[in-house]
C-alpha cells in the first residue's frame, strides 16, 4: 500500500509542475525567467539537503556534468516560456509525447529494435502530437507556446537518456540542478526577472516540492516497479494535469485536446507493454 501510494504522490507532484507553473506566470506574479531560477535554485537545495541527509554527497565532477545540467537548463527554459501561452494540461501532453516518441527513437538508434507493437503505438502517438500541435483555426496549442515545450521536451529526454548510466540518479540529479543554476543565470542575463511573494512561493513549491522532493521519492519507488510498469504509470501525469488544470486553473477541455490525449497516452500505454529484442545493426 505504501508502494501504490508513493506511486500516486510522485504522478500528483509532477502533473503539479504544470499547474504550478501556469498558475505563477500566466497569473502576472513571476516572469518566466524568475520562475526558471526559483525553480531551480529550490529543487538544487532540497536535493542537496537529502543526499546529504542519506549521508552521501553530490557528484558535481563527473565527464557527463555539464551536458546533463545544458539539457536540464533548456527544459527548465522552455517548460517555463512555453506556459507564457500554453493551457497547463495541453503543455504536459506535448512534454509527454515529445519527451516518450524521442526516448522510442533513441532506442532504435542505439540497436534495440522496436517491435511491431511498439512502432504501433508510436504511431499513434505521433498522430496524436500532430493534433495537438495542429495550427490554425482548429488548432488548440499556440504555436510560438507549442515549439517551447517542444524544446523543453527535446531537453528532459536528453537528461533522462544521459541519466540513465547513472548509478545514484538521485545523487546526480542534485548535482545538475546545482550547476545549472550558473547555466540559467547566463541564458537569462539581462531579462530584467520580475519576482512577488506569490511567484516565489509558487516557485520554491514547485522547486523545492514537487520537483525536487517528487523526484527524491520517484526514484525511492523506482527500484520497486518493473521497466514496463514505470513507463505505464507515467501515462497518467498528462491526464491528472489536463483535469487539474481545468478544476484549478479553469482551462477547457476541448475535442482537440481529448482526441489527442487519447491517442497519445493510448499510443503510448500500447508501446511500452510491448518488449523489445535486440536488432542487429551490421
Amino acid at each position: 500500500m505504501r508502494l501504490v501510494f508513493g506511486i500516486l504522490f510522485t504522478m500528483i507532484a509532477f502533473a503539479a509542475n504544470s499547474i504550478l507553473t501556469r498558475m505563477a506566470i500566466e497569473g502576472g506574479f513571476i516572469d518566466p525567467s524568475g520562475f526558471a531560477v526559483v525553480r531551480v535554485v529550490s529543487g538544487a537545495l532540497v536535493l542537496g539537503m537529502v543526499v546529504s541527509l542519506r549521508g552521501g554527497g553530490l557528484p558535481l565532477l563527473r565527464r557527463d556534468r555539464i551536458s546533463g545540467a545544458l539539457s536540464l537548463a533548456a527544459y527548465l527554459v522552455g517548460f517555463s516560456l512555453a506556459y507564457l501561452t500554453l493551457d497547463a494540461g495541453l503543455g504536459a501532453l506535448i512534454l509527454f509525447g515529445v519527451v516518450q516518441i524521442t526516448m522510442f527513437a533513441d532506442g532504435a538508434l542505439r540497436g534495440t529494435a522496436p517491435t511491431q507493437r511498439q512502432l504501433a503505438g508510436g504511431a499513434v502517438a505521433f498522430c496524436g502530437l500532430l493534433i495537438a500541435l495542429w495550427p490554425g483555426p482548429g488548432g488548440a496549442a499556440d504555436p510560438v507556446g507549442a515549439i517551447l515545450m517542444i524544446i523543453a521536451g527535446l531537453g528532459w529526454a536528453a537528461y533522462s537518456i544521459l541519466g540513465r548510466s547513472a548509478k545514484d540518479p538521485l545523487a546526480s540529479t542534485g548535482a545538475n540542478f546545482l550547476l545549472c543554476v550558473p547555466i540559467l543565470l547566463i541564458l537569462l542575463a539581462g531579462t530584467g526577472p520580475t519576482f512577488s511573494a506569490t511567484g516565489l512561493a509558487l516557485g520554491i513549491i514547485c522547486g523545492g516540492l514537487t520537483s525536487g522532493l517528487g523526484y527524491a521519492l520517484w526514484y525511492a519507488v523506482l527500484p520497486k516497479l518493473e521497466s514496463a510498469t514505470a513507463a505505464t504509470v507515467q501515462l497518467s501525469v498528462p491526464v491528472i494535469a489536463i483535469l487539474a488544470g481545468a478544476a484549478l486553473l479553469g482551462e477547457t477541455i476541448g475535442a482537440v485536446v481529448i482526441v489527442a490525449t487519447f491517442l497519445v497516452v493510448g499510443g503510448i500505454g500500447f508501446a511500452v507493454t510491448g518488449q523489445a529484442v535486440r536488432g542487429d545493426r551490421s
